[in-house]
């Protein structure tokens, strides 16, 4: 992709966010579809092409009245969204459609409309997992990060931490889900889930979605509000049983695409001035700065123990709450997106001063998928 050769025009969350019990998946996607639309000052039939996951865009574009030349179904977790900025740039570039909608929406909480957890017995994991008791992300996770632990000789508190820091984010975010402080010991006294991960080490479950509206940079300064302009994408795939990961200490999917992204933005770690990192669970902001390349391996725990990523840090991270603290229903890559444009436009909550370039980067299933974004709100 060219850098910043397409822009987000639109950007919008849900009007609700957290417990939403009345109102359903479809109508999760069309409501932050509809926001979305208003912050950029479109209408659907303004919408020439579509992408989303959890639902079909074939579901997507007939519930909102739209007529695609372009449609992206992809649908690899939670980083879904990130690998639809991407996909919906090369389109762009491409010719196949000028304004394309990314949408999300999840009752992860109220199960509104959604569907099942169910993994059929055939699959990869039903076979070669299941069988073992691995069934959920609290069971899937504990494999690696254990080995993770060992090598590096992090503690419970040094997972706990991660918790403290972005829970201090979510105090300065109206929308965060929880907002009161938190400290170490309050993690570490929350209920045990599954070793090591403690309740506060855990992701929300929550309602709620989010949309982006993204088309070519020569056309972005025509909408109404500032926009944000993609400077390097990246996505990977590595297994889609945890088990079977190359190295526990680190993810494959991660580091690639990482490096895809910021070798086609052509900075340096130096240059950023924000990053959200998705925190389904307290170990994966740790993953993500080693992973990444802003620290070396072993490093994350002290980068965050020595506040590096807290306000008034050099790297501010998951300056919304993050998944811990401020939104997750499921899949949280639409989340962390929302806020890097938040950033980018200036007008976030807990706003980092003279911000010009945020990475946000995603997880799919655990560690199966991966995408990286990285924005600028300086114009070409």
């Amino acid at each position: 992709m060219q850098q910043k050769s397409v822009a987000i025009v639109g950007a919008a969350e849900t009007t609700k966010m957290g417990k939403i019990p009345d109102v359903s998946v479809i109508g999760l996607h069309a409501d932050a579809a509809l926001n979305a639309m208003k912050d950029a000052g479109l209408k659907p039939s303004d919408i020439d092409g579509v992408a989303t996951a959890g639902i079909s865009p074939v579901e997507l574009a007939h519930y909102l009245g739209i007529t695609p030349t372009y449609a992206d179904g992809t649908s690899v977790g939670g980083c879904s969204f990130m690998l639809h900025v991407r996909h919906a740039a090369a389109a762009i570039n491409a010719g196949l459609a000028k304004t394309i909608l990314i949408t999300h929406g999840e009752s992860g909480r109220s199960r509104v409309g959604a569907g099942g957890f169910a993994r059929s017995p055939s699959s990869l994991m039903g076979q070669f997992e299941l069988p073992y008791g691995v069934t959920s992300p609290p069971t899937m996770f504990t494999i690696p990060v254990l080995r993770y632990m060992k090598t590096h000789g992090v503690t419970e508190e040094d997972l706990a931490m991660v918790s403290v820091v972005q829970r201090e984010w979510a105090a300065l975010n109206p929308r965060s889900s929880f907002k009161d402080p938190i400290t170490v010991d309050d993690v570490l006294n929350s209920p045990m889930i599954a070793w090591p991960f403690r309740m506060l080490m855990c992701c929300l479950v929550t309602d709620g979605g989010g949309a982006l509206i993204v088309t070519s940079a020569d056309r972005a300064k025509d909408f109404p509000n500032k926009p944000v302009y993609v400077l390097g994408t990246g996505e990977s795939v590595e297994t889609p049983m945890v088990s079977q990961m190359e190295d526990f200490n680190t993810s494959k999917a991660f580091r690639v695409s990482g490096k895809k992204a910021f070798d086609e933005a052509g900075i340096k770690h130096a240059d950023v001035d924000h990053l959200m990192i998705y925190d389904a669970f307290a170990h994966l902001p740790l993953y993500g700065l080693e992973d990444l390349g802003f620290v070396k391996p072993g490093e994350a725990k002290d980068f965050i123990r020595e506040r590096n990523t807290a306000i008034g840090g050099k790297l501010p991270l998951n300056t919304n709450g993050g998944g811990l603290s401020y939104m997750h229903s499921g899949m949280y890559g639409m989340y962390a997106l929302q806020e890097s444009v938040r950033q980018m436009r200036g007008i976030a909550p807990a706003q980092v001063k003279d911000a010009k370039i945020s990475v946000s980067h995603g997880v799919g299933g655990m560690f199966a998928a991966s995408g990286t974004i990285i924005f600028s709100n300086e114009s070409p």
